[in-house]
């Protein structure tokens, strides 16, 4: 049997052994190289490169937390409707999704370091948007170019951790794309509501422009150069970030022939999704990304203190609790990813998103309903009406 046949089994999830020696991975009688005898330890290279690529997690999420304590300042100064402050909070969304929907390429023409260098471009150009703006267009504007930054960095942050991490700790820093995100929403939250929205948005130009400088100075993903076959800079690349004495030779030759395979199936195009052998991890995949975002979690973002307001609690407390407790949140799945595994943090979520989505339902939704019906002017209505589609 081939040694992508192997390879292939990774992928798709059909069974595999592993010696007792741990160091191959046997599918029938074929076996290929696991990475145990190499270095498990985090070197500085590594942490120095997280904290460059989390920068820019800590960047999206100024860019989700902005404008819900910034809204009655904007609305005043530039007196804009609540229809047209629900387009300026809803399309940083539509700016992720074209960011999102061209990001593989993106990445794979420029590697992770030149994905986030041109992101960060995409939202610096934005926020300065925001802060010089004077009317609703140049608010849109400058919201859609953060937005299409962002979508990119939602891809290519986790992508380049899991790809500079060992094995033993890739689940763990992975995570902390998410945890710096809940970070940048705490720490907007609470900004937005004590200064000026235009001083918010200034503030949020800080981590893109430390991300966009700390690029130049983190290696380019291993995965990435030995697919662009720059074997030379592939080795000391990984040498760099394994450190010195480490011994890499099992894992450069794990990650050749995995590089060879995928990009034999990569001749197929998008066609290969859609194969019967895909189409379990395909659902699961895409079947998770679309019920968060259907659990209204952007929505409840954008619009955090409006909801409390409406609501009758104190806004500034409310958006800080709910900061505060996304951020515990994130840490636990940090602490528990690779000791865990992802399946049982799946499924806890699962049942969360159940609950959230019947509390949302019958906070909002039935009350709102209500209100339409009787001809009230409700502001929760308003709300769903105009901010749903965030």
């Amino acid at each position: 049997m081939e040694k992508n046949e192997v390879l292939e089994g990774l992928v798709t999830g059909k069974p595999v052994i592993i010696d007792e020696a741990a160091t191959s991975v046997r599918y029938g009688d074929s076996t290929v190289g696991c990475n145990h005898n190499g270095s498990s330890s985090v070197t500085g290279t590594v942490i120095f490169s997280t904290l460059v690529a989390i920068s820019g997690a800590y960047a999206f999420g100024n860019a989700v937390g902005y404008s819900s304590p910034v809204k009655s300042g904007i609305t005043e100064d530039l007196g804009l409707s609540l229809a047209e402050y629900a387009v300026f909070s809803s399309i940083l969304t539509v700016g992720g999704m074209l960011g999102a929907a061209c990001s593989g390429k993106i990445a794979d023409l420029l590697g992770g370091r030149g994905a986030m260098g041109i992101s960060e471009v995409f939202c610096i150009t934005g926020w300065l948007a925001i802060v010089f703006s004077k009317d609703a267009q140049w608010l849109n504007l400058g919201r859609l170019l953060i937005g299409c930054g962002s979508g990119v960095l939602c891809y290519v942050i986790p992508l380049y951790l899991s790809e500079i991490a060992t094995k033993n700790v890739r689940g763990a820093f992975a995570s902390l794309f998410t945890v710096m995100l809940c970070c940048g929403k705490a720490v907007m939250f609470i900004i937005g509501s004590l200064i000026n929205w235009r001083t918010s948005a200034l503030i949020g130009v800080v981590p893109c422009v430390l991300q966009l400088i700390g690029v130049f100075f983190i290696p380019e993903s291993p995965r990435w150069l030995a697919k662009t076959n720059e074997t030379k800079e592939f080795e000391a690349t990984l040498r760099r970030l394994r450190g010195e004495k480490a011994n890499i030779s099992q894992e450069a030759t794990d990650i050749r022939l995995y590089t060879e395979y995928m990009q034999q199936i990569a001749d197929g195009g998008l066609r290969n999704l859609f194969q019967k052998r895909y189409i379990n991890p395909l659902i699961v995949g895409v079947g998770l990304m679309v019920f968060q975002q259907f659990g209204g979690l952007s929505g409840f973002s954008y619009y955090t203190s409006f909801i409390f307001e409406s609501a009758g609690f104190p806004s500034k407390v409310g958006s800080i609790a709910i900061a505060v407790l996304q951020i515990l949140m994130a840490i636990l799945g940090v602490l528990f990813i690779d000791k865990s595994g992802r399946r049982p943090l799946l499924l806890v979520n699962i049942g969360r998103w159940n609950m959230l989505g019947l509390c949302h339902y019958r906070t909002f939704i039935l009350p709102a309903g209500f209100s339409c019906k009787q001809g009230t002017n409700s502001h929760i209505g308003d709300y769903w009406s105009i901010g749903f589609p965030a």
